[in-house]
């Protein structure tokens, strides 16, 4: 397990995971939000995505697994996070969520991170930062 002492500016850590028809709906089932846009197809056809996308929230949770499973890892608190949607998530699509060190302030051991989420095209999903606490 890392310590914050083991902790580097610049150090980054990285999950990727494909959006299945099934994580749609059961994130969906969990929150509660069945905005047709993620649940129903016929409805999202019209829409301007012209199909049905994944949840932001579902997509950002990706950020909070490598936070917590990788890097800082284990007994990290989560503080907060900013969160910037740039690009629509879809059934199939490959996500790859990537956390970095830019800042540590020891008195508290504090941690400032840049997250993003990308596709399989390279493509910023998500953009953003975090702070925790470990």
């Amino acid at each position: 397990m890392l310590t914050y002492y083991d902790l580097k500016i610049g150090d980054k850590a990285s999950l990727s995971k494909t959006i299945s028809e099934s994580d749609i709906y059961q994130f969906a089932g969990i929150t509660g939000d069945f905005n047709p846009l993620h649940v129903d197809a016929e409805y999202a056809k019209k829409s301007i995505f012209s199909e049905r996308i994944a949840h932001g929230i579902l997509t950002a949770g990706f950020i909070s697994s490598v936070l917590a499973m990788k890097l800082p890892g284990s007994d990290t608190i989560y503080l907060s996070q900013n969160l910037i949607f740039r690009a629509p998530v879809r059934i199939g699509d490959t996500v790859i969520a990537e956390v970095e060190i830019i800042e540590k302030r020891d008195e508290k051991k504090i941690i400032r991170l840049r997250t993003q989420v990308r596709n399989q095209r390279d493509e910023i999903v998500i953009d953003g930062e975090a702070i925790v606490m470990k």
